[in-house]
Order: structure tokens, then C-alpha cells, then sequence
């Protein structure tokens, strides 16, 4: 017994390394690298020194200045997340600069042209996604030490002080701790093929538990990251060009396209861990034109491909949910129900952040010091594009209404 065990947990561990999961943090990049080769290092050099080069206006010419270099000699997959991060955050501050009306409508080809090969290399698109200021942009301080806040950092930033530090971080930690959630799917899928309520009901509860520790982690947002800095400052370098009435028609990418293109910004609908988690559970968003359902499809074009094709394999397997109200099982469908309310959990904590950090700085006077015309019709919009309140709503009531009653 022991051994056919062992098996299926070597096996669940073979399906997670083939869509390049981690057993340790899960769809985050593991020991991102912090330095790029010498040729490159122009790009690093702009990219840690965003808030003062922002600040004392130097920014664009900076980034004007950088030579235009190929990206044959960047090899290998962490070294192209770095590169891909760091030109990231170099063309959110070239576009955005000090915020205002003070855009840019192209990207120098100097920028543009590599970044783009990066992006078609790594199969994600040419602006700064949850992909990278997140899951790529991180370090532990002392190597050995843990992975907890107050041993790690980013490794970019933007204006705002400790705002980026602290949003990017707390976000990465609630995947990190919601990681056990995912390296469970296997165990669920296998036990549903193999018609196995006791194991199901297992891999269920590691699943509502890690969902409990993710929340807890969610909360860590309040202690870390100003509502006025976030909403005034940070929220403007996230913010893309879809859906953006300040660059409606898109940004050009000067020497890569010869018309604009349209990307939505970084958004918490980038995260693989809750679309993995909806599909798992069997819950359905609302469907149609601009809808939630249309919203999180899009933002799959913003993962890393290898988590997209997991989505996908998850898809195409066997339904949870209906196994479940199969077996007629009150301590399996108990077992499903704590999943699914750990997800509505996270989601009205989610609805309640966004109050704090959109709503309410919105309808407030900006603070010395944060810099923001923004116009009020944009005001509860996400940095995604979508109007965020309604949004999370619809997809809170959507995971309530699968609750097996």
C-alpha cells in the first residue's frame, strides 16, 4: 500500500513539474536572479532607480539613452524573467512618468525591440503583468533565512516609498500560501478518476486549509501598503493601455508594430492559483460580452504559457463538483463546501481591500506628496481595465451560488 502511495504522490509530482510549478511557491518564480550580464546591465541600472529618476525628471531621457541591444545572449528562463521584469518596469515608467496627463504614446524602439522578442521568447505580453512585478520580483535577504516579509525584498520598484515593497510582496505571499492548494489538484483529479471519496475528501481539506492561510497573509496588505500612496501613486505605474482613456488608441511600439497595441495592466485576475481554483471547483462566472467569465479568459493571455496549459489540462478532466453530488457523501460534499467558502472568504477580503485602496482614496482629496489627476470616471477601475467593484462582486456571488446546499 505504502508503495502505490508513494506513486501517485511521485506522479502528482511529475504532472506539477511538467506545467513548471514549484513545489515550494507554487506559480511564483523560483530564486528569481537579481543580475543580468554585463552587456545588459544598463537595463538594471534604470530599472532600481525608477523613483528617483521619476522624480528628478531624468526618467525618459535615461531610458532615450539605453542602447539597443538583442536578446540572443540572455539564455535560460530566469535570466529572460529578469530582463522581461526590468524593461517592464522601465516602460511603465517611460509612459507614465510622473503621472498626470504626461504620457507617452510610443515606446522607443531601443526599448520596444527587445522587449518584444523577450516577450515572444517567454510567451507573455510586452507590459508589466502580475508574471512579473510579482511572481518574478522577489529575494530573500539572507538566503538561508525564510520566507517570510521581513526577510525578503523586491528587486524593483516605483515611487510611492515602501508602497511597491509592500503590495508586490503581500500579493506574492498569498500565492506562496495559497500554493498547497495547487500542489493538492493532482490528488484531486486522481481520486475523482479513481472514484475515491475518502482520498478526495483528504486533498479537499488541504485545499480549504491553505485558502484559510492565504487570507491570513491577504490581511498583511493593511499593515504594509498606504491607501493614498497605493491609489495615488503605485496604482498609476500598473495601470495599462487597454481600456485606458489616457492612451485610448493603445501604445505604439516603435519598431515592432506599425500600429498601437493594447494591453491590460497588472491584475489579480493574472493569478493562475484562483482561476486554477474556479475550474477545479466547477465555478462559473458570468458569461456574455465584457463579462467576468470574458475578463478572466483574457487574462490568461498574461500568464506564463506553461500555467495556461494547466489551466487547460484542468478543464479537460473530470468534474469535481458533479463526482461529489454523485456519491450522495455528506462528509465529501462538507469537505467541497470549506473550499469553496474559503474562496468566498478571500473574495469579500479581496472586495473589502478594494474599497480601502480604490473606492474610498477616490472619492478623497490626494495627500502632500501624491501626485494623481485622475479623471472621476476611471476612479474604480483596476489597473486590468475592468470597473473592479462590480467585477469582484459578480464573481464572489458566482462562487457563493456553488455551494452544495
Amino acid at each position: 500500500m505504502a508503495h502505490s502511495k508513494l506513486s501517485s504522490s511521485e506522479g502528482s509530482r511529475r504532472i506539477l513539474e511538467k506545467y513548471h510549478i514549484d513545489e515550494d511557491v507554487g506559480f511564483a518564480l523560483p530564486h528569481p536572479l537579481e543580475e543580468l550580464p554585463d552587456a545588459y546591465s544598463a537595463w538594471t541600472r534604470v530599472a532600481r532607480n525608477l523613483p528617483t529618476l521619476i522624480q528628478n525628471g531624468q526618467l525618459r531621457e535615461e531610458a532615450e539613452k539605453l542602447p539597443l541591444l538583442r536578446t540572443d545572449e540572455l539564455r535560460g528562463h530566469r535570466l529572460q524573467r529578469l530582463a522581461h521584469l526590468a524593461l517592464g518596469c522601465i516602460t511603465m515608467a517611460y509612459v507614465w512618468n510622473q503621472g498626470g496627463d504626461d504620457t507617452r504614446k510610443v515606446l522607443p524602439s531601443n526599448i520596444a525591440v527587445p522587449y518584444c522578442e523577450l516577450s515572444e521568447k517567454l510567451g507573455l505580453p510586452p507590459v508589466l503583468s502580475y508574471a512579473d512585478c510579482v511572481l518574478a520580483n522577489w529575494k530573500k535577504k539572507d538566503p538561508n533565512g525564510p520566507m517570510t516579509y521581513e526577510n525578503m525584498d523586491i528587486l524593483f520598484s516605483f515611487p510611492g516609498g515602501d508602497c511597491s515593497k509592500g503590495f508586490f510582496l503581500v500579493s506574492l505571499l498569498v500565492e506562496i500560501a495559497a500554493s498547497p492548494a495547487i500542489q493538492a489538484i493532482p490528488a484531486v483529479s486522481n481520486a475523482v478518476t479513481h472514484k475515491d471519496p475518502k482520498a478526495l475528501e483528504k486533498a479537499l481539506s488541504h485545499i480549504a486549509t491553505s485558502l484559510g492561510d492565504a487570507k491570513e497573509f491577504f490581511k498583511k496588505m493593511r499593515d504594509y501598503v498606504d491607501p493614498d500612496q497605493f491609489f495615488h501613486v503605485l496604482r498609476i505605474y500598473l495601470s495599462g493601455w487597454k481600456g485606458n482613456p489616457k492612451l485610448s488608441d493603445g501604445l505604439l511600439y516603435e519598431g515592432v508594430w506599425d500600429t498601437p497595441r493594447k494591453f491590460s495592466g497588472g491584475s489579480a485576475g493574472q493569478s493562475s492559483i484562483f482561476q486554477c481554483l474556479d475550474v477545479l471547483l466547477g465555478i462559473k462566472h458570468k458569461t456574455g460580452e465584457g463579462s467576468p467569465a470574458e475578463f478572466l479568459q483574457e487574462m490568461r493571455e498574461y500568464m506564463p504559457p506553461d500555467h495556461r496549459e494547466f489551466l487547460c489540462s484542468l478543464e479537460s478532466g473530470p468534474s469535481v463538483r458533479e463526482f461529489v453530488i454523485s456519491t450522495g457523501d455528506k462528509d465529501l460534499k462538507n469537505a467541497y463546501n470549506e473550499c469553496v467558502n474559503g474562496l468566498v472568504s478571500v473574495r469579500k477580503f479581496h472586495l473589502g481591500i478594494v474599497d480601502t485602496y480604490i473606492v474610498r482614496p477616490s472619492k478623497q482629496q490626494p495627500k502632500e506628496g501624491c501626485k494623481s489627476e485622475e479623471p472621476s470616471n476611471t476612479e474604480n477601475r483596476g489597473t486590468g481595465g475592468t470597473d473592479v467593484m462590480n467585477f469582484l462582486k459578480s464573481v464572489k456571488d458566482a462562487t457563493e451560488k456553488a455551494l452544495l446546499g
